[in-house]
């Protein structure tokens, strides 16, 4: 117990620096205070609190925090002093605590006196994470206090808390490091704390490491201390949530550059990788600098950390200061990285770089409205990079954001925005597409209807109020509301309209179909609940749409002014008048409301014969959003196959790649469904009609990295398509290629953006599957290894794809574990194999990821999203209900069984079409 003890006196010798902090408001009481002291044992003690979420008696006002991991022995003491406000009188303070070893706890006055003599007890309660520590005497509400506790705990060997992580050197040498995730909830897994947003404080870290090691936090060193070991004490921070600290020990390199407002941004990797750090610094400075400008408040904190962890679970985290990173999120190769690898580290980078304002500087008040931070972040990525990188043509990007947004929340099994979370399993469900997407689409409708000028000083307004605080959604409107809008509109929103509109956006669940038609002068709109699931003549479609109403800014088009007109639809039915003359009407224009359009009457055969005379009269946008909202409409029942592929008919007239792709992936859908369903006379007639439909843009890809990133992106995704489906140029070229970098060893550089094309054909083979397992294991870049990863998923060797899930702990690390599976799931020879693995494995997947997390979540719909039969719908039932216990806890589940049931009803609805219409389309190819 020596480095115990040592760590206590070392945390008492140093100085505090104490911030008062605003209460956080909950509805339940604190417990109760008692006069008489008990007996000093936890046998006479019963834990003083039954709720999930917190007391809010005490308020945390400053950690310090002093911690001494082992990466030998991979384990670490520590010791944590903070600072207390206590609001009213009471014997005890609850806070969370998660698998740590508290092994001392003593309250001290604000002089540092104790108040008992005695061995405080510590209590548990493991099924709320949470522990209570008894004084003995009463501790005085308005006063301030000192808890010091004594912990330890091992390195976690999964992703969250302070967990360890290896990676391997060119020569195979195994090294190791620490590092942490707190978000949402895993802060209690490193250190006792009050573990939720709202209980802001600052925060003064020490960490003591070997000589050969470094040591990162929020903030910058102040003293490192010598005395055999290190002791790095690093600045005190601002207020901040305890989700955001975090603190690694690792033998990093960096690069590094400062900012023109003085703030140093350095990029850290494992030493052979420091190479693949330029692209990601140069990024950062470049939208550090952009952010501070857009939001006009200085970046806070004087440096800015961003480090490449090798084993990490999400793709980024935002911890002030010090950001961790996924390796294939923030490194770039340019030898290996393709144009969409450079564009997805660049959006990362802005993601995490737009939370150190949302979510960091202002926190939501709890996580049923994460959607603040997420939303915020992801839409801020379009922004900021379209500003700063606009050759990556992030707009492009925008509109598939949307359409996933759409394919959650048009099933009975979504939620609001806005939703109830207590549980940290509910909470992990939160990090959701609904929270992302469908926040950032919102946020982009939004920002269309306010305009540009009026939504950036809106946002101005509430970081300022709330900075250092916490925020509600009422907040955020509260600060959009009575901005006076731009010259260029009379318009005025007023405090109730902003907040009812909005209301309707975040409260609610799903997504609005808009169906309109013409009568006269006068276009006829109706507004309901748009299901994929469920039709109008179902029983019960009129209980799914009651009480759904929505406030939609509509925008329209027409063929006899170039101007976009606006009407604000708060009814279920109303019109609009668009004039005698008008031909066609495109409605929600360039898709800046997030609502689907249905046209009835001749409405979608006047579009369709506009596509084929004139399809520039529309934008690129609107011509993906009409693909985009005619297949869902097929989808749902409401439109007739036949009709959505005659709205395509056009695009070997098409010249943009966003439309062009959109299309070119419901063709591609259709086949790999038909592909995994077996049904061999469909798959053979629809793969022929494909290649010949798309012949001259196949033709004109070149085997290269030339041409912008909108161009390279087609060429990746068309001539991928192309091999798969045995287009033989493709298969012939591809197979040279792969021989030709067999041959050299692969010393030989392949264009990146086919180099997963290339591999995936070389992976048919035994030798070329084994020679590219082997290369995995070598390959220092992670974008490089998952082009490698994917390649081998395409086998069509079951043995091989058998043995391929058995390789993750040994060649294939377990961050990869969950992409692996959804990888074989997708593969048609694969799929049930994929599933089995996971009923199998189950305990044992939960046990690496943490049921909630996005990686569970990946694993269910990934597999299950495969299946189009009742009897598999049967079977993914029946094993949910095995689980009922863990199950019955996820959203994900209902999900799950949403997905199939929408792809049973597609087979019923289309596949007859889909025969009959293909062998037509072959006739008169013929």
């Amino acid at each position: 117990m020596f480095w115990v003890r040592f760590l206590v006196l070392a945390l008492l010798s140093q100085a505090g620096v104490t911030q008062t902090s605003s209460s956080p408001t909950h509805a339940s009481a604190p417990p109760n205070p008692t006069e008489e002291q008990p007996p000093l044992n936890t046998g006479s003690l019963s834990f003083p609190w039954s709720h999930l979420r917190l007391p809010e008696n005490i308020v945390p006002l400053h950690y310090h925090l002093l911690l001494h991991p082992n990466l030998t022995i991979l384990s670490y003491i520590g010791t944590v002093r903070l600072e207390l406000q206590v609001q009213n009188n009471t014997n005890w303070v609850v806070l969370h605590s998660k698998g740590l070893r508290i092994t001392t706890a003593t309250v001290l006055d604000q002089n540092l006196a104790h108040l008992s003599d005695q061995v405080l007890p510590v209590l548990h309660n493991p099924t709320h994470e949470q522990v209570a520590i008894f004084s003995p005497r009463v501790l005085t509400g308005g006063q301030k206090y000192f808890l010091l506790l004594e912990f330890g705990a091992e390195l976690g060997e999964g992703f969250y808390g302070f967990y360890r992580s290896t990676y391997r050197t060119s020569t195979g040498e195994t090294r190791t490091l620490a590092s942490t995730h707190f978000e949402p909830t895993s802060a209690r897994m490193a250190f006792p704390c009050f573990d939720e947003p709202s209980f802001k404080a600052n925060y003064s870290i020490s960490i003591r490491r070997s000589p050969a090691h470094t040591a990162l936090s929020n903030m910058p060193v102040t003293v490192v201390l010598d005395d055999g070991l290190m002791e790095d004490r690093f600045a005190v921070s601002v207020r901040m949530s305890s989700y955001l600290v975090a603190f690694i020990v690792c033998d990093f390199r960096s690069v590094s550059a400062t900012t023109a407002s003085g703030v140093k941004v350095s990029v850290y990797a494992a030493p052979e990788k420091w190479e693949q750090t330029h692209y990601a610094l140069k990024a950062a400075v470049k939208l550090l600098e952009f952010y501070e400008k857009y939001f006009n408040i200085n970046y806070p904190l004087p440096k800015q950390d961003l480090v490449a962890i090798p084993g990490f679970q999400s793709g980024a985290m935002e911890n002030w200061g010090l950001i961790t990173f996924r390796e294939t999120s923030l490194l770039y190769d340019p030898t290996t990285s393709s144009a969409s690898d450079r564009l997805w580290v660049t959006k990362v980078i802005a993601h995490e770089l737009a939370h150190q304002w949302f979510g960091n500087l202002v926190t939501m008040k709890w996580w049923n409205d994460i959607w603040l931070n997420e939303g915020f972040a992801t839409y801020m990525e379009y922004i900021s990079v379209d500003t700063t990188y606009p050759k990556l043509r992030v707009e492009d990007y925008l509109l598939d954001t949307c359409f996933v947004a759409i394919g959650r929340d048009s099933l009975n099994s979504s939620r609001p925005i806005s939703s109830v979370a207590e549980s940290p399993t509910q909470i992990k469900e939160m990090f959701d597409t609904v929270s992302y997407n469908k926040g950032a689409c919102v946020l982009h409708m939004l920002r269309h209807y306010l305009t540009d000028q009026v939504f950036q000083i809106g946002i101005m307004r509430y970081l300022r109020r709330y900075s250092y605080s916490n925020a509600r959604n009422q907040d955020l409107w509260d600060s959009l509301a009575n901005v006076e809008r731009s010259k260029h509109t009379s318009l005025y929103i007023t405090h109730l309209d902003l907040t009812t509109m909005m209301n309707t956006w975040t409260l609610q669940t799903g997504v609005p179909l808009v169906t309109v038609a013409r009568q006269g002068s006068r276009l006829v709109l109706k507004q309901e609940r748009f299901l994929r699931t469920t039709h109008p003549s179902d029983p019960a479609w009129p209980s799914l749409q009651q009480g759904y109403l929505w406030h939609i800014p509509l925008t329209y088009r027409t063929d006899t002014s170039t101007s976009i007109h606006r009407h604000l639809m708060t009814t279920l039915t109303d019109s609009v008048e668009v004039g005698e003359e008008v031909g066609w009407v495109k409605v929600n224009v360039d898709m800046a409301g997030y609502y689907l359009v249905h046209y009835d009457g001749p409405g979608w055969d006047d579009l369709i014969q506009l596509l084929k005379d004139n399809h520039t009269a529309l934008s690129f946008m609107d011509r993906t959003h009409l693909i985009h909202n005619a297949f869902q409409l097929t989808t749902a029942g409401r439109l007739s196959l036949d009709k959505a592929l005659d709205l395509i008919g056009y695009l070997r007239s098409e010249s943009h790649t966003v439309p062009l792709l959109q299309g070119l992936a419901y063709l591609e859908a259709f086949y790999r469904m038909v592909e995994r369903m077996d049904i061999p006379d469909v798959t053979q007639n629809l793969s022929t009609y494909i290649l010949w439909y798309f012949r001259g843009v196949i033709d004109r890809q070149t085997w290269s990295d030339k041409g912008s990133v909108s161009e390279r992106r087609l060429r990746s995704e068309l001539l991928s398509l192309a091999c798969h489906l045995g287009d033989l140029p493709c298969l012939e070229q591809a197979q040279r290629s792969f021989t030709h970098w067999l041959d050299s060893n692969s010393t030989l550089s392949l264009p990146a953006d086919v180099t997963e094309t290339v591999y995936s054909v070389g992976a048919q083979e035994d030798s070329g599957w084994a020679s590219l397992l082997h290369i995995y294991t070598l390959s220092l870049s992670e974008t490089h290894k998952h082009k490698i990863l994917s390649a081998l998923a395409s086998s069509r060797d079951t043995n091989k794809l058998h043995r391929y899930l058995g390789l993750e702990g040994e060649v294939i690390r377990t961050q990869d574990l969950d992409s692996l599976i959804v990888m074989v799931a997708r593969n048609p020879r694969g799929h049930h194999l994929a599933w089995s693995y996971v009923q199998k494995y189950w305990s044992t997947l939960v046990d690496k990821f943490q049921l909630g997390s996005f990686s569970i979540r990946n694993i269910i719909i990934g597999t299950t999203g495969q299946f189009f039969s009742t009897e598999e719908l049967t079977e993914v039932r029946v094993f949910f209900e095995s689980i009922h216990e863990q199950a019955s806890q996820l959203r994900v589940t209902q999900v799950a069984m949403d997905n199939i049931q929408k792809n049973i009803l597609w087979l019923q609805r289309n596949l007859g079409t889909l025969r009959k219409r293909e062998n037509i389309e072959i006739l008169e190819k013929l």
